[in-house]
């Protein structure tokens, strides 16, 4: 029974994951403030790392499942572009290379950065804490610019832009896609061109995240409970799926003012947790 309730607890993790991966208030953020909850800093929060990377893969995959028909039509545009000069000035097939290049321009910050800083960001509930309300701020601040009129267009200065903002994301709490969504809209690129253009960077980042946990699984020589991490893999990959299809349908800039003001319950809850060392 009580190793029922651990496994109960991996499952409501990859679920939490999945959905808080896609909405703008910070995955990270949400599984270290929930692990410390269920599991009171033992086990998983040992190895809270490798935790993360396995179920970002989770939430990877999805996206990846969602956006297939975008992806081949990127991948297979780009490599026409590259290799047969004949098609190279066909207009959609120029368009889709430089969406690409676009692409690459936004997650070169975030790269940078996570390589430089990965091992020295701070994972205690005080500073996720401080880093939701951020995020409450920000979602807050666009939202009082919804009225605002905005473009169906993505300039190469707006994916620069955007991917200076995104490098910010690699603080536990700080939203990468509530930050990338900020970073669209001071672009006054409408919110759905800006969601796709930050699920698909979330993709590119990914491979090497992913290619990363995967070689740290095998040479992990501790102990993980195999089948609770199988698990929240799965339920972050269902999870994020069905979170990213909603999203895409139904969530506009007006909507955000519910986000912020969850992030912001939540990051007095980490803040309060942690001043009474939970």
């Amino acid at each position: 029974m009580e190793y029922l309730i651990e496994i109960i607890k991996y499952i409501v993790l990859g679920i939490i994951q999945g959905i808080t991966e896609i909405f703008p208030v910070s995955s990270s953020g949400h599984l270290v403030l929930f692990s410390t909850i269920f599991l009171g800093g033992a086990n998983i929060q040992e190895d809270l790392t490798l935790f993360l990377i396995i179920t970002n893969m989770g939430s990877f995959l999805a996206l990846v499942q969602f956006y297939f028909k975008d992806i081949k039509e990127l991948v297979t545009d780009t490599w026409i572009y590259l290799f047969d000069k004949e098609q190279r000035h066909n207009t959609d097939i120029r368009y889709n290379f430089y969406y690409v290049l676009k692409l690459l321009i936004a997650v070169i910050p975030i790269g940078i950065a996570g390589l430089l800083f990965k091992d020295f960001l701070p994972t205690n509930l005080l500073s996720v804490g401080i880093s939701l309300c951020a995020t409450s701020a920000l979602l807050f601040l666009v939202f009082s610019l919804r009225n605002a009129s905005f473009s169906n267009d993505l300039t190469w200065k707006n994916a620069g832009i955007i991917g200076l903002f995104q490098m910010f994301a690699i603080l536990p709490g700080l939203s990468r896609s509530g930050i990338t969504i900020v970073g669209g809209l001071s672009q006054k690129v409408s919110i759905k061109k800006v969601l796709r253009f930050s699920f698909l960077s979330y993709i590119i980042v990914s491979v090497p995240v992913s290619l990363l946990g995967l070689y740290e699984a095998l040479q992990n020589t501790g102990t993980v409970d195999i089948l609770g991490f199988v698990l929240a893999f799965i339920f972050s990959f269902i999870f994020s799926l069905l979170t990213v299809q909603f999203m895409s349908r139904f969530v506009q800039v007006k909507n955000l003012i519910w986000f912020s003001i969850y992030t912001l319950g939540i990051g007095i809850l980490s803040i309060i947790l942690y001043t009474l060392n939970v």
